[in-house]
């Protein structure tokens, strides 16, 4: 017989992948200030193998609106130059011949509300995901109810449920709510 703990805890697990999964997207949003993060997702040809650029170059922040990436490789500049604008960032590189130089400019209103609205795309979808796993946790106890669970352990089930969703919503608007406030501080 299926335990009603084992359905939950398995939800619970698929829930804080979901907030995880929004917290590795909102880190690629930009709000004005410098990242590393700004480059997660932009890949150069190495050797022929596709590999991030922090695989191949070192990434720092020097000051608040400048990213730095000093490649291991001096012939890797232009590779991971053309990347850069291949993956259209909003970003233009400048090389020194040693390294790239990315200057973030300050976002514009108009820019900013953009983002805002991205984010809040990006919780719509993070809120979907966890009412799908909320679905489809409680068919699996439903199931289980046809199969001999009692059904007061199932409605309990159902019940602890909606409590962790409520947790998991309560999460996201949290990281939402630090993020817009992030974009929208000049």
């Amino acid at each position: 017989m299926v335990e009603v703990k084992n359905i939950i805890d398995g939800a619970s697990a698929k829930m804080q992948k979901t907030v995880d999964f929004l917290i590795e997207e909102l880190a690629t949003i930009r709000a004005g200030k410098a990242s590393p993060n700004v480059l997660n997702g932009v890949t150069v040809e190495y050797y022929g193998n596709p590999m991030s650029i922090s695989q191949v170059a070192s990434i720092t922040v020097p000051d608040a609106k400048t990213v730095l990436i000093q490649p291991w490789e001096k012939g890797m500049i232009p590779a991971i130059e053309k990347a850069i604008f291949a993956a259209n960032i909003g970003l233009t590189p400048g090389n020194n011949g040693e390294h790239i130089r990315l200057t973030i400019p300050a976002l514009t209103e108009e820019r900013r509300l953009q983002l805002v609205k991205q984010i809040k795309g990006f919780a719509e979808n993070a809120h979907i995901g966890q009412r799908n796993i909320r679905r489809d946790a409680v068919e699996v106890i439903k199931k289980a109810v046809k199969e001999g669970l009692p059904e007061d352990v199932a409605k309990d089930g159902e019940e602890d449920m909606q409590k962790l969703i409520d947790r998991f919503a309560k999460k996201i608007e949290e990281l939402i709510v630090a993020k817009e406030k992030e974009i929208m501080t000049v």
